[in-house]
């Protein structure tokens, strides 16, 4: 029997979580300012947003465009605040000007979310080096998933990537679930299920009229039938 797929969908607001859950979203990436690829939301909206539905909420810890980390002690204050909100899973990554891992960054906002669950987004899929990136990350508390491509340029690129990495599952720097988004067609689908890849992340393929309009739960509903028909 294949392993149910999860379906994670990014959400705006109040509005876009409702739609996501009916469609059949097992998680939401709970992000702002999608014009800078996503930023940490406002705590009042955190708090809304998890009042509003019951499914798992991530939440971006992202200060600003690009992926250096900024104001570390920021950083953590500010993820101290959406924890009192109801946050406690996050998403997050910091690179170095050099392409590798800022890993003092990324060990001390770790260690400020106390072993909450949290996913290392995207910024994987710009490190000069994404294995040893993996490595140096391999032992953190919470570090669960990691949300790539496989290519900075989007799936069609990575899937090579994506594939040589699933069948590495286990070994060290690869116990952590591989979210696929960034790109993601329908059509990647089944190939990325039969490699034993179980996890997936939309956002503008939930929106119909484009980022200026709502997640619909009818779009998010194609997915999940997708996922759920194909084999892994």
């Amino acid at each position: 029997m294949s392993k149910r797929a999860v379906l994670e969908v990014i959400a705006l607001d109040v509005e876009d979580a409702v739609a996501a859950q009916a469609g059949g979203a097992d998680r939401l990436e709970l992000v702002t300012e999608m014009a800078a690829d996503g930023l940490t939301p406002a705590p009042a909206t955190v708090a809304a947003i998890r009042a509003a539905v019951d499914i798992d909420l991530r939440v971006m810890l992202r200060l600003a465009d690009g992926f250096a980390a900024g104001d570390v002690d920021r950083l953590v204050g500010v993820a101290g605040e959406l924890r009192q909100a109801g946050a406690d899973q996050f998403v997050l990554g910091f690179l170095a000007a050099d392409g590798g891992v800022d890993l003092a960054a990324v060990e001390r906002v770790a260690e400020a979310l106390a072993r909450c669950r949290w996913t290392f987004h995207r910024a994987i899929d710009r490190a000069a080096d994404r294995d040893a990136l993996r490595k140096q990350l391999a032992d953190l508390p919470g570090l669960d998933t990691y949300l790539t491509a496989g290519s900075a340029s989007g799936v069609d690129d990575g899937l090579p990537t994506l594939l040589a990495e699933a069948a590495r599952e286990g070994e060290p720097g690869y116990e952590q679930q591989i979210l696929v988004g960034g790109g993601l067609r329908l059509d990647h689908v089944p190939r990325l299920r039969a490699a034993g890849i179980h996890a997936f992340h939309i956002g503008g393929a939930a929106r119909p009229a484009g980022w200026q309009g709502p997640v619909s739960a009818d779009a998010v509903a194609a997915w999940r039938t997708t996922l759920d028909g194909a084999a892994g």
